[in-house]
């Protein structure tokens, strides 16, 4: 049972991940190659506040979203001038960056070695000291980040985002600040990533570099890719695919060094074959491949 409650956890903080990335690539039409930057941005936000000064865990969730933001601007302003492949290179760019700072400011990240001893979550007196509240906390994470991201695309806001990702040249001829537009998505999203990364960190209790890496951000891309980007269901069923499906490999009697090599042909094979067969995904609109 335990075991079973930790996927269902990894799970609800990685729906937030794969909800935060589709407001881009699904509904803007922005494929970021930087989405575990931001969401190691709020973990690290989060740990260093509260292990070395004892901040409130709400307060460390809510400085790693604002500086999440913050990041988002920096990358956002510059990159989103440019377009298409120009536009990967260039978050491809900030997610080693990223990386890079994690983990060589010794000083205040700890490098390599990461931060032990991340204190669980407490809430108004609330304390999430169980597998059974974390759940719940994560989960009400998730739904509070697909309804965020949900409101916005269905919103007029959303039919401008969907407007450039179809033509943003003909947005733009009809008055549309398309800049405007995505750099505000790309906030919105850094945000909810950073959300993510501070409730992982409070949930494992510790970080190190490795966890916020370029395969993670390729990961969460898979599973919007594989969900089917832009619509409802898509990222959830993407996460539900490559969280859950991978672990059955834990059951075959794998060795575990062998597993984690099978995982990540899995997660290929099948980005390639959805990419080829269907573009939209399981569940989505949105043809990346057109």
């Amino acid at each position: 049972m335990d075991y079973l409650l930790h996927i269902l956890i990894l799970a609800a903080i990685y729906s937030i991940l794969a909800v935060s990335l589709d407001l881009l690539a699904g509904h803007a039409g922005l494929l970021a190659v930087c989405q575990a930057a931001f969401w190691g941005l709020g973990a690290y936000a989060s740990a260093v506040l509260t292990v070395d000064y004892g901040v409130y865990f709400p307060l460390g969730i809510l400085a790693g979203m604002c500086l999440g933001v913050l990041a988002s601007f920096l990358v956002s302003l510059p990159s989103l001038r440019l377009t298409d492949d120009y536009f990967v290179i260039a978050t491809f760019g900030f997610q080693i960056i990223a990386f890079a700072i994690f983990n060589n400011w010794a000083s205040l990240t700890r490098g390599p070695l990461g931060i032990p001893g991340i204190p669980p979550p407490t809430i108004f007196g609330w304390r999430v000291d169980s597998q059974w509240k974390f759940l719940l906390l994560a989960v009400i994470g998730a739904v509070a980040a697909y309804i965020v991201v949900n409101r916005i695309s269905s919103s007029p806001f959303g039919r401008v985002l969907h407007a450039i990702r179809e033509d943003e040249i003909f947005a733009a001829s009809l008055g549309k600040n398309t800049l405007r537009f995505k750099v505000t998505a790309f906030a919105v999203s850094a945000a909810l990533a950073a959300m993510a990364g501070s409730l992982y960190a409070h949930y494992i209790t510790y970080i190190d570099p490795t966890n916020f890496t370029l395969t993670e951000s390729i990961l969460i891309i898979s599973m919007v890719i594989v969900g089917g980007a832009g619509s409802r269901w898509g990222p959830l069923t993407g996460v539900l695919v490559l969280v859950v499906m991978p672990e059955s490999l834990r059951f075959i009697g794998l060795p575990s060094a062998i597993a984690a090599n099978v995982r990540q042909i899995m997660y290929g094979v099948l980005l390639v074959v959805m990419m080829l067969f269907r573009p939209q995904g399981l569940a989505g609109q949105y043809r990346f491949g057109r």
